[in-house]
């Protein structure tokens, strides 16, 4: 991958889209984590106006720290970059307290958490009339669907998911962000404990990036390991249990002769 070209095209698609819209820039959710701290770079390097937010929900120590570290390497890099820094956990408290008890189970709480600030972006950009910018990556959004539905993938644009995990590492290493974020195990931040995506999903992103890329050239199986077929079945597996986040919105076509 030519590095410096890609970085040039996504921040060019970037300005020309938000240009085409008649809005002012790009608010965008950051975590702590490569993927969040890429994207806040590239919409930063546009020159329109970008506020980043900080949501923490019961969120880890490490996890806080660096998205804050990333937010204030931001700033001192960008002057066009406001940050937001929103404590959620009593919101989300008051929805479990509406919430029946029978329907809070975890999995639910972790996409509630995750639409929650899908609700706070949205506002902020609506105010201040912006997009929001997506970070999923290519593996996460078109191979696992690793993400939650009306959630991190309720956005308005996505800068970075045509670009596999490794490739936005790649960038991120170009772009110069803090070695802590480019080091830190990939997680989701939605539980309360010290879960990973590699420990959620049962592959690494690498692991992943090979199985997808093999299911896209259709190759014979007999040539892999004991290892490469687990990682191929868990891929798709969870390409086909979360196909429907990935395809448009069913819609039941009414036939001419009933109209």
């Amino acid at each position: 991958m030519q590095i410096i070209k890609v970085i040039d095209y996504i921040v060019k698609w970037l300005r020309d889209y938000v240009d085409k819209s008649n809005l002012k820039g790009f608010t965008v959710g950051v975590s702590g984590g490569i993927d969040s701290a890429v994207t806040s770079c590239l919409c930063a390097e546009t020159g329109k106006d970008i506020i980043v937010l900080n949501m923490p929900i019961y969120q880890k120590k490490e996890q806080v720290s660096l998205a804050c570290q990333h937010i204030d390497w931001l700033e001192k890099k960008y002057n066009n970059v406001i940050s937001v820094n929103l404590e959620l956990t009593e919101i989300f408290d008051s929805i479990k307290k509406v919430f029946p008890s029978s329907i809070q189970d975890g999995l639910t709480l972790a996409n509630t958490r995750s639409r929650l600030r899908m609700l706070t972006l949205y506002a902020f950009a609506s105010h201040n009339k912006m997009l929001v910018a997506g970070t999923g990556n290519k593996v996460e959004d078109f191979g696992v669907g690793f993400y939650t539905k009306y959630g991190d993938g309720g956005v308005d644009i996505s800068p970075i998911a045509d670009l596999m995990k490794s490739e936005v590492y790649a960038i991120g290493k170009e772009l110069g962000i803090i070695q802590k974020i480019i080091d830190a195990p990939p997680t989701d931040g939605l539980w309360e404990d010290d879960r990973t995506d590699e420990s959620q999903i049962g592959a690494s992103y690498n692991e992943l990036e090979k199985a997808m890329k093999f299911d896209e050239r259709n190759e014979n199986e007999t040539d892999l390991s004991k290892r490469e077929k687990q990682v191929l079945a868990i891929y798709r597996k969870f390409h086909n249990l979360n196909r429907h986040k990935m395809e448009p919105i069913p819609v039941c076509t009414i036939p001419d002769k009933y109209r």
